[in-house]
């Protein structure tokens, strides 16, 4: 069985210090249990540097702003926190998770006198899916559950309350024997999987839903601009259920999945192949640490 997270070893940086893992609480009232007032990044780092560190940290800032609260820490320190963390929990290939939220001065729906908190913690953590099936191919499920209309929620924040619907759909793909769900906009357009974003191939061109109701994930950024250098057109557009049909490949993208291949989405079918192996190549070159890869 493995080890709880509140029970693993090391550091974590908390409100400005470095704390030992087990001191690392927040009390049972605190705002962002209760109403979901949380913001968070998901991080990886290669050969003891962060993928991306600062425009991670930026984003966490921004999604802070989107639910009205500010994070205490400009983007500079926390950039160095997490560094700092990882160096002393002697890391170099790890996992990173910030996590801001608002505090327990405040229990009820309005709550701006809270004190925001920050914390950030590192662990060893592998794919986030079977490295035997990442290329294979994992089997998806399509969720019920649909990313809500950008009207009702701050669909562009990468914040805690969002994710309630992706672990139920995952809970849900997971005890039917999928690795993951696929879910739908709300307007029933394909949106994005529990935690990744999702491309598929048709005819050497790669196809990827409009990222305006889920979050527009770095690691999506970073693919789309790696197909781009090697010449591969990478069209940005509404993508119905019924199209599905017509893809050759898919797969998914996140700090967590990487880049991971996609043999089957419900019913549908798909063979990974040449663009899909070699964006997998490309994105693990690309975060290597400079002169890291060249020397391999």
């Amino acid at each position: 069985m493995a080890v709880p997270f509140d029970q693993l070893d090391g550091f974590i940086w908390f409100d400005g210090q470095l704390v030992p893992w087990s001191e690392a609480k927040l009390h049972v009232l605190s705002h962002g249990l209760h109403y979901a007032s949380a913001v968070f990044e998901g991080e990886r780092a290669y050969g003891g540097e962060i993928f991306k560190c600062t425009a991670h940290s930026e984003r966490l800032k921004r999604s802070a702003n989107m639910l009205d609260f500010e994070i205490p820490f400009s983007v500079a320190e926390i950039d160095a926190a997490k560094r700092l963390v990882l160096e002393r929990n002697g890391q170099r290939d790890a996992y990173i998770r910030p996590v801001a939220w608002r505090g327990s001065e405040m229990m009820g729906v309005s709550a701006q006198n809270n004190v925001i908190h920050l914390a950030i913690a590192t662990w060893q953590w592998p794919s986030y899916f079977n490295p035997a099936e990442r290329l294979k191919g994992i089997r998806i499920d399509l969720a019920d559950y649909r990313r809500p209309d950008p009207a009702t929620a701050p669909s562009r924040a990468k914040a805690s309350g969002l994710y309630m619907i992706c672990t139920i759909s995952k809970h849900i793909a997971e005890r039917k024997g999928y690795a993951d769900a696929m879910m739908l906009d709300w307007q029933g357009r394909v949106a994005e999987c529990t935690g990744a974003n999702i491309f598929f191939i048709k005819d050497e061109t790669i196809h990827t839903p409009i990222a305006d109701c889920f979050l527009d994930g770095l690691t999506r950024q970073t693919v789309i601009e790696l197909a781009r250098r090697r010449g591969i057109k990478v069209v940005e557009r509404r993508i119905m259920p019924t199209e599905l049909t017509d893809f050759s490949e898919c797969f998914i993208t996140g700090s967590a999945a990487e880049v991971t291949a996609v043999s089957e989405i419900a019913d549908w079918r798909f063979t990974p192949a040449a663009i899909t192996k070699q964006l997998m190549e490309d994105y693990s070159t690309e975060v290597q640490p400079k002169g890291k890869a060249a020397a391999a």
